[in-house]
């Protein structure tokens, strides 16, 4: 027994030596940003960033490393939100994709044994299997290559063969709880200590918008950079029925920090402090820059519960303005018929200055444009010369969906109108969805910000997307009541006659006398 132990210290040293030799390549951080909105809500994100410099996975989650280099993959985002984000009272998000629904996007080389595509379809199975999503939904028919408007937000290596995009999205699948539990397994603590504490689903997911994401980028020089985020934006006004706008860390998820994660080289709780009005922050924070509230957690004392209280009674302003936003958007699709459609998408510029957008459009083969009948209006009267470099790639039905992409000017203090005639598929009856009465949904459209440079020949996005409400289309739909009547209809007339066969099968009739003294 003595001696057991003595060669079981030797191992667990050499095994810690191990350990923190493989940890000195990777580095793990978190962050918890928390942001007063001007209507009153509470804007939460959790930022949970893990760099990887060498391939030994001691940080870094095992189960993501081998899908990304199974399939060869340069830069991932994956993003599931539920709601939709409202960009004139809320600004731009911390993270750029909140689009409804899930969103795919990679950028993957080129020359590898296997297509693109190939790789494409098994990455986005393994990630269904990983998230427990419907992510193998996104099939070809919502797959599409939009370079302009996805640009790397990494680096991409400099190799000889040339690196392409393949992007989908899938408006009716939201975020839940069976989506957060393998997200929280990736972090190295879990959801045991640290800021990942706080993640506790029945606050996260009665959010009034809440979204999760998981970003792979590739830093030259630095390594692989993941980024697991989860952001909420909440309404402290519900549980004091629209009087004050308090909130704490307590309030907001029914948690606190009572510890942190070892692991992590960093832990830091930023408060954004109110521009506007008096309100006290409670406690002390351990250092301020400019108009931040920076805790370290590490440091600090536990446990940790951030709290804003204000003197007085919120009330709502009457106009808001978003600083951030350059200009707002809103898409309809009109039209009562379900062979027709009117696509409509109203631009208001709330600047002094031209604003210049990326103007892109990923619609399923169900609905077609009529690119002929584009028309674009400014304030209500028609005019040309608004809309340029158009890219058009019309789809293929059960095969391809359309891809439209223009460069669209929006004058200052205007608001540019745009129509466009659409089409509605006619579907066979095995190819609508259990709930076909309830219609199909659409992908929002994307905005993206552009800097013109050599006399407007050429642009550059800038930093922030706009998305767009999704969409709900009605189309020609079968009356599937009718084989629910046939088959009850079929089903009774089959066990009548079943019933009577087996009466006359099974049954012997025969006389029964009875004596006239038991009778009487």
């Amino acid at each position: 027994m003595v001696a057991s132990q003595r060669l079981l210290w030797p191992l667990t040293l050499i095994h810690l030596c191990l350990t923190v030799l493989a940890s000195s390549q990777e580095r793990f951080d978190e962050k918890l940003t928390i942001n007063t909105l001007q209507d009153g809500r509470v804007a939460s994100q959790f930022t949970f960033t893990t760099l990887l410099k060498a391939q030994h996975y001691t940080v870094f989650p095992l189960a993501l490393g081998q899908i990304l280099r199974q399939y060869a993959v340069t830069e991932l985002h994956l993003t599931l939100n539920a709601g939709n984000w409202n960009y004139d009272r809320w600004g731009y998000p911390e993270e750029k994709g909140v689009g409804t629904g899930a969103e795919l996007w990679a950028w993957m080389g080129d020359g590898a044994t296997t297509t693109i595509d190939e790789r494409w379809k098994g990455l986005r199975n393994a990630l269904a299997g990983l998230f427990c999503a419907s992510l193998g939904s996104l099939d070809e028919l919502r797959t599409t290559s939009p370079s302009q408007s996805f640009v790397p937000e990494g680096m991409l290596p400099n190799w000889d063969v040339p690196h392409r995009i393949r992007h989908a999205s899938l408006p009716s699948e939201h975020v839940c709880t069976e989506n957060l539990t393998p997200f929280l397994k990736l972090l190295p603590c879990k959801s045991l200590s640290g800021i990942a504490s706080l993640l506790n689903p029945h606050r996260l997911f009665d959010a009034d918008w809440h979204g999760m994401g998981v970003h792979v980028l590739w830093r030259e020089g630095k390594g692989v950079e993941l980024r697991l985020t989860f952001q909420t934006v909440s309404d402290p006004l519900r549980a004091t029925s629209g009087q004050k706008q308090d909130w704490s860390i307590q309030s907001l998820f029914d948690r606190t920090i009572d510890r942190t994660c070892p692991v992590a080289q960093t832990s830091q709780v930023v408060v954004s402090l109110p521009k506007n009005g008096l309100c006290g922050i409670t406690p002390d924070p351990s250092s301020i820059d400019g108009s931040l509230a920076i805790y370290n957690v590490k440091t600090i004392e536990k446990p940790l519960n951030v709290e804003i209280k204000w003197p007085e009674a919120f009330n709502y302003p009457p106009v808001y303005h978003s600083g951030t936003t350059p200009f707002s958007v809103k898409r309809t699709l009109r039209g009562s018929s379900q062979a027709w459609g009117r696509l409509s998408v109203m631009i208001t510029n709330h600047r002094s200055e031209t604003v210049h957008a990326l103007y892109l459009e990923t619609m399923p083969w169900l609905v077609q444009f009529y690119l002929h009948t584009l028309e674009t209006r400014i304030d209500g009267i028609v005019e040309d010369g608004i809309i340029s470099d158009i890219a058009y790639i019309p789809s293929v039905p059960h095969s391809r969906p359309t891809t439209f992409q223009a460069l669209v000017r929006i004058p200052p203090k205007k608001t540019v109108q745009i129509t466009m005639d659409v089409t509605k598929a006619f579907l066979r009856y095995t190819e609508h969805p259990p709930d076909a009465q309830r219609g199909w949904d659409l992908p929002p459209a994307i905005f993206t910000p552009v800097a013109l440079f050599n006399n407007a020949s050429s642009f550059s996005p800038k930093d922030g997307r706009i998305y767009t409400s999704a969409l709900l289309v009605d189309l020609a739909t079968p009356d599937f009541s009718m084989p629910y009547n046939v088959i009850i209809f079929t089903c009774t007339l089959i066990a009548g006659i079943f019933g009577t066969i087996f009466n006359l099968l099974t049954r012997k009739w025969v006389v029964v006398r009875l004596d006239s003294g038991k009778s009487q």
